[in-house]
């Protein structure tokens, strides 16, 4: 069986991006391996083995294209209410809380917010499927 470990974006300032993913979520480095030319930084916290890992290209200069490809990351919390009033008050920015119901029963709960870069986050609500 496969187990996934880690999923990456490419950033352009580090330091914004550490600050972000530190204050939305609690992932701190967990590991940083320098290059000549890139620096790959890996994120983690107590809730999972799962990292993220943001790829800063030294020479980049100018802001990524998303593309029309991208998703987004996801990530569950306990307290969803309080999550996206913590966010709105961190200034984070977070869009409205959505109860996703297409059939009538409400699927999850979720907000999505966008990190300096752009990529979209969904924090969802930890029930259900998502507990």
């Amino acid at each position: 069986m496969a187990k996934a470990i880690h999923s990456m974006i490419r950033v352009l300032d580090e330091a914004r991006s550490l600050a972000f993913y530190e204050t939305a979520f609690g992932l701190t480095v967990a590991d940083r391996l320098d290059f000549p030319e890139f620096t790959l930084v890996y994120l983690s916290n107590a809730e999972t083995g799962f990292e993220l890992e943001l790829t800063v290209n030294k020479d980049r200069t100018e802001p990524y294209d998303l593309g029309d490809g991208y998703g987004h990351l996801a990530v569950s919390v306990d307290d969803l209410e309080a999550e996206h009033a913590r966010f709105t008050a961190e200034g984070l920015n977070p869009r409205k809380l959505v109860e996703f119901a297409p059939t009538g029963e409400v699927v999850a709960k979720f907000f999505f917010v966008a990190d300096p870069d752009g990529y979209q986050i969904e924090v969802l609500a930890r029930e259900g499927r998502f507990a």
